[in-house]
């Protein structure tokens, strides 16, 4: 598929609907930005990456939580191997991914290569924070891999 923003996310399994989709860049330190709390019910886009359709990874963000409780992406544990994420975009097309592998790694240990590294397909990964609450902060990150089938 050719470049073409995202404009809304679906992810049934786990209850996420958002739409608009925001554009995320790089933080100061060269990590992607993160969705504010103010905006913890919206997906966020990596604008430095490639758009879901085109070949390659295309990263979408989401909270789990906020300080002002559950967010987007906070029934994440529902979602299985062999399940649906649509991605609406802004030519008025639709990619449809099904989830391939999910993986939760300590944030200490996140997988940069497996998740950034160019591939031969389109493929779309989805992250959100997850692991017991600790000092302030969840430890590790949950992501799922997911490839075009539609």
């Amino acid at each position: 598929m050719p470049a073409s923003a995202p404009v809304r996310v679906r992810i049934p399994a786990a209850g996420a609907d958002a739409s608009p989709v925001l554009e995320l860049g790089l933080a100061a330190d060269g990590t992607v930005e993160v969705p504010s709390v103010a905006d913890g019910d919206k997906i966020g886009w990596c604008t430095e990456g490639l758009t879901p359709g085109e070949t390659g990874p295309a990263v979408l963000i989401g909270h789990f939580d906020t300080a002002r409780g559950p967010a987007v992406l906070g029934d994440v544990s529902r979602v299985r191997t062999g399940e649906e994420i649509t991605v609406s975009r802004a030519d008025g097309t639709t990619a449809v991914f099904r989830v391939r592998e999910l993986e939760q790694v300590g944030k200490d240990r996140f997988p940069t290569a497996n998740v950034y590294d160019d591939t031969t397909r389109p493929e779309l990964r989805v992250i959100t924070c997850g692991g017991e609450f600790r000092d302030g902060r969840r430890p590790d990150n949950i992501i799922l891999y997911a490839d075009l089938v539609g």
